[in-house]
């Protein structure tokens, strides 16, 4: 007897930069009968950095889990625009405000036309110094690449990722990561993985390009990284002094295939404090697929 199931699986770019790039998420609508184990296996079989599941919730518009290939992730910002532009655009959500629960607790969406925005907590910030020199050495890169008075730090909204800031888009795009030492980095220190960024931009109406390095979690680079931009974002105004409510930052430029993307953070700040974080952009269907499991 035959018990495998068919599971359909939206695929949504999220972070998309005039309608173009973004980042590929997979969304799983009515998610509530499916087990993790059942779950893990349809994400992997997807093959994206991380695919969503969406269930009913009881404390909020609708609950989340966040997988990758190789585990289950408390947070996603790209599966989260994926998701909420896509349950927006479907008709299944009428009202701007809508919220989500996930392993990690509730957090807030608020839906503006075709984009999408995020909650994520206040920043918490870690000194690395201790691991700065295996950093560095894990991206191939020397003290002299860094931007001056821009430390390395450990910053977390929700996930932790180690901020690094090199001084020009050349240094950027010419990384050349050591996964297995970024993967030992990341689990030393608990992180998603490494943000790493300089404010040399396709326009000089953005504040930051970046690069996401996560092997950790299987993903070796990515094209957007909503949880990551958050972070980010404290960084330029809490350590290098931008002082903007908006930032807009860039990913995805200088990966083996370029899908240049585009994350938009507000900052909530009070006597110069950030108090909260929106993190959003677009997210364009693309297509679907079925995906058997037993």
């Amino acid at each position: 007897m035959d018990n495998s199931k068919k599971i359909e699986v939206q695929i949504l770019n999220a972070f998309v930069d005039n309608n173009k790039g973004g980042n590929p998420a997979g969304v799983v609508l009515n998610a509530d009968n499916l087990t993790n184990e059942q779950k893990l296996k349809i994400a992997t079989k997807v093959g994206l950095s991380e695919t969503a599941f969406v269930g009913k919730s009881e404390i909020a518009g609708f609950k989340l889990d966040f997988f990758t290939p190789t585990r289950q992730i408390a947070h996603c910002g790209h599966a989260t625009i994926a998701t909420f532009s896509y349950l927006s655009q479907s008709g299944l959500i009428k009202n701007t405000l809508s919220s989500k629960e996930t392993i990690d607790g509730i957090r807030e969406i608020l839906l503006q036309g075709d984009l999408a925005f995020m909650e994520q907590k206040a920043p918490e910030y870690r000194n690395v110094d201790k691991q700065e020199e295996q950093i560095l050495k894990s991206l191939g890169l020397t003290k002299s690449d860094v931007l001056k008075d821009a430390p390395i730090s450990l910053v977390n909204t929700g996930n932790s990722f180690v901020i690094v800031a090199v001084k020009s888009a050349d240094i950027l795009k010419n990384i050349k990561p050591d996964y297995v030492l970024i993967s030992q980095i990341s689990d030393e220190l608990n992180l998603i993985g490494y943000y790493v960024f300089c404010t040399e931009t396709s326009s000089h109406l953005r504040d930051a390009t970046a690069r996401m390095f996560a092997p950790r979690y299987g993903i070796e680079e990515e094209a957007a990284t909503g949880m990551a931009a958050g972070p980010l974002a404290c960084y330029l105004f809490d350590i290098l002094g931008i002082g903007k409510d908006r930032m807009l930052i860039e990913q995805g430029w200088f990966m083996a295939q370029p899908s240049p993307s585009l994350i938009i953070v507000d900052l909530s700040q009070l006597n110069g404090k950030i108090t909260k974080i929106m993190v959003g952009g677009k997210g364009i269907l693309m297509t679907s697929l079925s995906v058997e499991i037993a």
